[in-house]
């Protein structure tokens, strides 16, 4: 016991500095920031910018926040995609020496390296500048070949400019994450990226899950369930086309650059519902059939978890994190392929009786933010 009250004792002494990409929507990364804030609410959380008046920047209205000087520039948040190239000067601004760990949460901005000899780790690090602890959401993907929501692919002028700057940060992003003393993956999907392409080990820890306080019930309304960040990786385009071909009703909540795309080629049974509270999804993925997500090489994917939570079966690409959270034949089905024909094949076969509400609602469980904190305290207490 004594050991114990010592070791918290000195987790509680340290000073510790989150750091994430940037704040201006409140996704997946975000409610894991949340999560790590909660644990540690006295850590000033550093990132490249704020978007004033965004999603996030009123959810953490109470925290210490410390941007960069790239915060002033005017459009910063457009600005920060073509100009990624400034990324090294921008984290090379921070101050990171008063701190004894830094836990940075990365994805897009190569947020991480931060300590100069924090590989040497535990006590031996923190003598000689600090530990850090990446939590990797995922290598970025316009490093590594994976689908973005963004295109470069406008003009040959843009493509040779992303291909130049591309080869000069995946240099950079490698030498960086060589700094890093311990590394988390937020899915084995991820796990298996940083293994290829940082030749670092990690642990994985998967990321928190807001689960609805209601209780699940068994009655359905007849329409499937798709939404989140209306982008291109989700492959809601051919979503849509099933659902057109087979003519059966689907709801989609959500906005994103696609929006307009994918409401020109909807058919009549097609309903978009826009941006919807917590709440009214809940409500939403507890009516459903079942819940759809055609994302190839999602990195872990938390609205199939919360459909689960629901009672709500899911329908989903046989690929990245969601083999990791769905339960074939018990908590839903996959699509072999990302096609059109592929979904329509399973949605035709597609019974919801087939499944037990309170079996999603179980599986979901595991993926529950009380878990991940206790997960994160342990570990970081561990590495520490």
């Amino acid at each position: 016991m004594s050991n114990i009250k010592c070791q918290m004792a000195n987790i509680n002494s340290l000073k510790i500095a989150l750091v994430h990409d940037y704040l201006k929507e409140f996704g997946g990364a975000e409610r894991v920031l949340m999560a790590l804030h909660e644990i540690w609410p006295e850590a000033p959380i550093y990132t490249i910018f704020c978007k004033k008046a965004s999603s996030s920047a009123k959810i953490f209205k109470e925290a210490k926040i410390i941007e960069s000087w790239f915060a002033k520039l005017p459009f910063c948040d457009r600005l920060m995609s073509p100009f990624r190239f400034l990324i090294p000067l921008i984290w090379k601004s921070f101050d990171f020496s008063q701190f004894d760990l830094v836990i940075s949460s990365a994805s897009w901005a190569v947020t991480k390296g931060f300590l100069p000899s924090s590989r040497l780790g535990g006590i031996t690090a923190r003598q000689h500048g600090g530990v850090e602890v990446c939590y990797c959401h995922t290598p970025p993907r316009y490093l590594y070949g994976y689908e973005t929501s963004r295109s470069w692919k406008t003009s040959v002028f843009v493509r040779i400019y992303a291909a130049v700057v591309n080869h000069f940060m995946r240099m950079y992003d490698f030498k960086q994450s060589q700094k890093v003393t311990y590394f988390i993956a937020n899915s084995r999907e991820v796990q298996q990226r940083i293994k290829k392409f940082y030749r670092r080990e990690s642990v994985v820890i998967n990321p928190p899950v807001d689960l609805p306080k209601f209780t699940i019930h068994n009655s359905k309304v007849d329409y499937f369930l798709t939404g989140g960040r209306l982008e291109k990786p989700k492959n809601f385009d051919l979503i849509i086309k099933a659902c057109n071909k087979l003519k059966i009703p689907l709801k989609i909540y959500g906005a994103g650059s696609q929006e307009n795309y994918l409401k020109s080629i909807s058919g009549p049974t097609i309903d978009f519902l826009g941006r919807v509270s917590d709440e009214e999804k809940f409500f939403l993925m507890a009516e459903a059939i079942a819940f759809i997500v055609m994302a190839e090489d999602e990195d872990f994917g938390i609205t199939p978890v919360e459909a689960m939570a629901c009672g709500t079966p899911v329908i989903a690409c046989r690929g990245g994190g969601y083999k990791e959270t769905v339960i074939e034949g018990k908590t839903g089905v996959f699509v072999e392929k990302a096609t059109e024909e592929s979904l329509i094949s399973k949605l035709q076969d597609f019974k919801a009786s087939g499944f037990k509400p309170e079996d999603c609602r179980k599986q979901a469980e595991r993926f529950a933010k009380k878990r991940f904190k206790k997960e994160m305290k342990t570990l970081v207490e561990k590495y520490a």
